[in-house]
């Protein structure tokens, strides 16, 4: 058999194992609430099925997105010459493929040291379901040296990173000779001085290596749990912690919703759903001032919420409202700004991603963290409303007629799509579904729909459409794995005690505090994507809100709404980017045009901040 026929074979594996492991994570949970309520019982054991499949597509995900070089990064856009950005690109390869290969050998020590041959879940022993860590790393780390630009010089600067990954796993390495060759461990104990020099004298330089890759694009799961790894080296801590972590927050119990929610976003997203909804808003808003704007908003909302506020909102219905908006006789400017700036608002309504992480992480009751996020996220839908009547009436922008018939008509068309969030909301809320569930109930529901109702996808485009959304998933998900590790050393290092003992001495002002918050939160934005700043700057704020009496749901929505932000926020605001990609202007005239809108979301936020009653005054509804 060919290379290339190899090649092709492990890659169409690699895909169905995927759609595999999605589609038993949707249907456990799925069979678990039909079985409670028909048969009151359920199934043995579902939970850890679900957690476990969770880590396995995890993995394969990072992986794909890994072959299609789609990981999530930062990159600034610098203006470096010619030959000096072929050298920072190698550079970035380099330090992929060596923090992949030190995770790939300390995940692998982690599995053969924290599970007993015995530990068995059903039949299948757990040392080979954690396994797929340590393959999942060492596949990406083939493929950062496959992907590195240039000739072979470049390839094998690259494929250095493999020794130096390997040495500078040679702790973890000890202690997988101890279990698999201890006739080894007297010669890998020989060389642990070396190990050991590196990270207590060069660990300082690898991590200002890894903040300058980070500007430059190297992927942020990489640049996270390498400065977590080299903290730990440095402290002489067990490098197994870092897998450790990955593993504990890839098996906690909420975690399978967010592929969940992310697969019923992209079948909304690649069906004709959104043709559908377009149709119904426009139908029932575009007789009163602002009507198409309003239209728009809220077609954003309703995708974001499943979307996890990621962008995909943009590039999924993005073309299709400019048009209507720009046909309309809306200025390409407004428009272009509005769609940007919208493309992330329905961030604090559930099932909102980011809401789910952060419950997760600061351990606080997702329930009431979507409950706490309704008032102030109507309030950010209403700030944009308000503003698109005010520019509709200044500029006289036509209005349509108000037809029964039509909406009569799009309200049956879209009636399917208009269900799900209600199915959600009354499914979750009113305690008969847990979050999981809901989010195996809407991928589920969704795929009847979509599939079978309205046909707009094919059986056999469900692989495209999962492949699609896969690095999404496999990117959000390797980066919350890493930046767990570093979120552990953060507290275990006492730092959230520091900096609380300084704010107690400094700051005497509850409102001062939250002022300084504020630009904190918007400054983090702009340098950092919403799901590594949950978990390494929640555990940060989480005891200076207790300082300071703030309801620890009122704390999580400003971190959120101010996160919101960071999405149209220069340098790095992932909307921005994506607006400019998806309505062809460039990122300076995207800054430009989102401006405004920025403003306004930003006076939406501070009112938030300071009125706590918006966050909180919902929640006696709910208990």
């Amino acid at each position: 058999m060919k290379l290339p026929r190899i090649r092709n074979t492990a890659r169409s594996l690699e895909s169905l194992l995927a759609f595999f492991a999605i589609f038993l994570l949707g249907l456990f949970p799925f069979m678990e609430v039909i079985a409670r309520k028909f048969f009151q019982t359920g199934i043995r054991n579902s939970t850890e099925y679900t957690h476990h499949l969770v880590l396995i597509l995890a993995f394969i995900g990072a992986a794909i997105t890994c072959r299609e070089q789609r990981h999530l990064s930062l990159t600034l856009n610098l203006k470096f010459k010619p030959a000096l950005l072929a050298r920072v690109q190698v550079l970035n390869s380099f330090l992929s493929t060596t923090f992949t290969t030190a995770f790939a050998w300390c995940s692998l020590s982690f599995a053969l040291n924290a599970f007993d041959p015995g530990d068995k879940l059903w039949v299948i022993p757990m040392r080979w379901i954690v396994m797929v860590m340590p393959l999942g790393y060492g596949i990406m780390a083939y493929r950062f040296v496959k992907h590195a630009p240039g000739r072979a010089w470049a390839k094998i600067a690259a494929a250095s990173g493999l020794l130096i990954g390997t040495l500078l796993a040679w702790g973890s390495l000890a202690n997988i000779a101890a279990v698999v060759l201890p006739t080894a461990e007297k010669f890998v104990s020989a060389l642990m001085p070396a190990y050991l020099f590196i990270g207590v004298h060069l660990s300082t330089p690898i991590i200002i290596l890894l903040l300058f890759g980070a500007v430059t694009g190297v992927p942020i799961f990489i640049v996270l749990g390498g400065v977590a790894y080299m903290l730990f080296a440095h402290s002489a801590q067990p490098l197994e912690v870092v897998a450790n972590e990955a593993y504990s927050l890839l098996t906690s119990h909420a975690l399978p919703a967010i592929p969940l929610f992310t697969f019923t976003g992209f079948l909304l997203s690649e069906s004709k759903a959104g043709e559908r909804i377009v149709r119904l808003f426009k139908a029932f808003f575009s007789w009163i001032p602002g009507g198409l704007a309003i239209m728009a908003i809220l077609v954003c909302t309703f995708f974001t919420t499943f979307t996890g506020a990621s962008g995909v909102t943009i590039l999924a219905v993005g073309g299709l409202l400019s048009y209507v908006l720009i046909n309309g006789q809306y200025e390409k400017k407004f428009s272009y700004g509005l769609l940007t700036a919208v493309g992330s608002i329905g961030l604090l309504f559930p099932p909102s991603l980011p809401i789910i992480i952060y419950g997760v992480t600061a351990q606080v009751s997702i329930k009431d963290m979507f409950v706490g996020g309704v008032a102030p996220g109507v309030i950010m839908v209403l700030a944009m409303v308000l503003f698109s009547i005010f520019f509709a009436k200044k500029r006289n922008v036509p209005r349509d007629r108000f037809v029964l018939t039509e909406a009569a008509a799009a309200f049956r068309k879209s009636i399917w799509e208009i269900l799900l969030p209600v199915i959600i909301v009354w499914g979750y809320f009113g305690g008969i579904t847990t979050l999981v569930e809901s989010g195996a109930i809407a991928v589920i529901y969704s795929l009847v729909v979509e599939v079978f109702i309205h046909r707009d996808i094919k059986p056999k485009e469900l692989s495209s459409v999962m492949l699609k959304c896969m690095p999404v998933i496999g990117g959000v998900l390797a980066i919350l794995a890493l930046a767990k590790g570093l979120s552990y050393f953060i507290v275990d290092a006492e730092i959230p005690m520091q900096l609380t003992a300084w704010v107690q001495a400094t700051i005497h002002s509850k409102y001062i505090f939250l002022l300084l918050l504020n630009v904190a939160l918007l400054i983090t934005g702009c340098f950092m994507d919403i799901f590594s700043a949950i978990l390494v700057v929640v555990p940060l704020i989480i005891p200076l809100g207790n300082l300071f009496g703030i309801h620890p749901v009122h704390l999580g929505i400003i971190f959120l709404a101010n996160m919101e932000l960071g999405y149209l926020t220069p340098p790095v605001g992932l909307n921005l980017y994506l607006a400019s990609y998806t309505f062809n202007e460039p990122i300076s005239k995207i800054y430009r045009e989102v401006f405004p809108f920025l403003m306004i979301q930003l006076a939406a936020v501070l009112l938030i901040t300071y009125i706590p009653f918006f966050s909180t005054g919902l929640l006696n509804l709910f208990k």
